[in-house]
């Protein structure tokens, strides 16, 4: 059985680029284009991780991160950021939140399978 990861942008293109790179390693994908988006999506399906952007409208994903910690069924997925940000404060605000990792817009494929290898085990 396939781990399933979500993926949360609301740039079709990039969401198009991570499930591409995460469906030719063998994963499964569950896309959503804003927090409240994932949210809605997060507890119909057995996501064991998200990748979340930072800028989004309706939901941010630090909020978004800030909501899935807070409920007892998610709190414990591991959560990455995938955004342009790579300034140090916004990292701490992430961490703060409870994101587990930090990947920096533009990324390499084998960067991104790195790290969802890393989290995932």
């Amino acid at each position: 059985m396939s781990k399933i990861i979500m993926t949360v942008d609301d740039s079709a293109s990039v969401r198009q680029m991570v499930s591409f790179t995460l469906k030719q390693a063998g994963y499964q994908v569950v896309e959503a284009v804003d927090g409240k988006d994932a949210l809605s999506k997060l507890h119909g399906a057995a996501v064991q991780m998200v990748l979340t952007d930072l800028n989004m409208p309706n939901m941010d994903g630090i909020e978004l991160i800030r909501n899935v910690r807070a409920d007892p069924t998610c709190k414990f997925i591991p959560i990455v950021m995938l955004t342009t940000e790579s300034q140090a404060e916004m990292k701490q605000e992430g961490k703060a939140a409870g994101a587990t990792g930090w990947i920096v817009k533009p990324f390499k494929p084998e960067q991104l399978l790195a790290v969802v290898k890393k989290v995932l085990g």
